[in-house]
């Protein structure tokens, strides 16, 4: 983390733009990842990750490392703009659209599997979508991003007990909807 926070220093007081592409070339495809495990689309999640670190460089400045690792704040933001992202009226317009070109053909049984799993992916988050920000924001940072309860706590700054008992209780109401559905 010291390499982390030499870098930040080099970018907040120098404007040092190699600091800032080796800080990005650090976490990208971490970031990458993570985006791309919740919209399952490669060119969206490439375009979603560049504004999470378009956002990243922009807000540097306000970045405190006593309140939160770099990492923390990091996960902070790239959630929030995926939030904002499946709130937003493009997100609602494309889903509406599905093309024919994106989809592999091997043979019927691994396209019937591929369809399901991507269906059953995108119901769930559908689901989540309709939660709260916050709700979404701990099933995102759990499910996506591997994160224990206490990391989530920190990333959200809330109690790991309430953190627990959201995810908890988004389980099961996940879990009911795919039931009567």
């Amino acid at each position: 983390m010291d390499r982390d926070k030499k870098l930040i220093k080099r970018i907040k007081k120098k404007l040092d733009k190699d600091a800032a592409n080796e800080l990005i070339s650090i976490y990208y495809k971490e970031i990458y990842t993570y985006v791309y495990k919740q919209t399952i689309d490669k060119e969206l999640s490439m375009d979603l990750t560049q504004e999470i670190f378009i956002s990243i460089l922009k807000s540097i400045y306000n970045y405190d490392e006593k309140r939160s690792s770099f990492r923390t704040w990091l996960y902070r933001i790239a959630t929030y703009r995926l939030v904002d992202y499946y709130r937003s009226k493009n997100y609602k317009y494309n889903s509406t659209i599905v093309s024919i070109d994106n989809v592999d053909i091997y043979d019927n049984e691994d396209i019937e599997i591929a369809v399901e799993n991507k269906e059953d992916v995108e119901r769930i988050i559908n689901m989540v979508n309709r939660m709260d920000t916050v709700s979404q924001q701990i099933f995102r940072l759990k499910i996506f991003s591997d994160y224990t309860f206490s990391q989530i706590s920190d990333v959200l700054e809330a109690p790991e007990s309430t953190v627990k008992t959201r995810y908890y209780s988004m389980l099961r109401k996940i879990r009911e909807d795919f039931k009567e559905g």
